[in-house]
């Protein structure tokens, strides 16, 4: 069953479901430069990884302690008598525990040099909210676009603090940098909502190459295909993040259309 959505679906969002769609299609793009880039480039997938803590992760419990004062009589009467305090009780709590994350991205290469022409990143939630993986990616970004290497940056996440870029107050709900090293400070940025179509656009490569062309709403179409999300999605709740009131009251009618609430 295809997916009910022209665009992006916002279900994948979901903190569950993200990481798959995340890895997904970071091979399917492999998949899909692989070949047009023969002979002369190679399509490496690499993986980032580093160390977080309780702090980063989406959700954290913390329970609620409520300290309550003894009821005491309105009037209350002066006693010798020494009045021993109840055992002290534990309280349930956490504590943050480092953990390993890992993050795929793609890097094109020449092959002759061996050089790093091209990175294509896509983001993920760590990356948009403050803490180690954001300051991981930016710390990667910064050399990026200090260097001679191109970056491709997709952002398919509503929420979380978007990456920085200089505009002219543009602002939608999700985005796909453009950013060849001959043209900074300028970059091509791809802005698009929930109800519209996500864009095709180009990988660069060293001049006079050829440019592929990337679809990535076709490749998003295929993941969401095989890998089964139609059967593990419940379109008759809410998707997480939410969305806007009036963006929920287009995707409700949207389901309704379609049978699927």
């Amino acid at each position: 069953m295809p997916s009910p959505f022209l665009g992006m679906n916002p279900y994948l969002e979901h903190p569950d479901l993200w990481p798959g769609v995340h890895h997904w299609l970071i091979i399917e793009i492999a998949r899909l430069l692989a070949p047009q880039l023969r002979p002369k480039y190679i399509v490496a997938v690499e993986v980032r990884m580093y160390e977080t803590t309780g702090e980063d992760s989406l959700l954290v419990g913390i329970p609620d302690v409520v300290v309550q004062r003894p009821l005491t009589e309105t009037n209350p009467t002066t006693t010798n008598v020494a009045v021993a305090a109840p055992p002290a009780q534990p309280v349930t709590v956490t504590i943050p525990v480092p953990e390993i994350r890992k993050q795929g991205y793609l890097e094109i290469l020449e092959v002759e040099t061996k050089e790093v022409v091209t990175a294509i990143e896509i983001l993920s939630p760590v990356n948009k909210r403050s803490g180690k993986g954001r300051e991981a990616y930016e710390s990667k970004r910064h050399k990026v676009l200090g260097s001679l290497t191109n970056l491709v940056e997709i952002d398919l996440l509503r929420s979380g603090q978007a990456m920085p870029f200089f505009s002219n107050g543009i602002q939608s709900h999700y985005r796909i940098l453009v950013c060849r090293s001959a043209k900074r400070p300028l970059a091509d940025l791809y802005a698009f909502n929930l109800q519209s179509e996500i864009p095709k656009f180009p990988i660069p490569l060293k001049s006079p190459d050829v440019e592929p062309v990337v679809d990535l709403q076709a490749l998003l179409n295929s993941v969401y295909d095989v890998a089964g999300y139609d059967m593990r999605i419940n379109y008759r709740r809410d998707p997480v993040p939410s969305l806007s009131e009036s963006d929920a009251v287009w995707a409700d009618a949207l389901l309704r259309e379609q049978g699927l609430r």
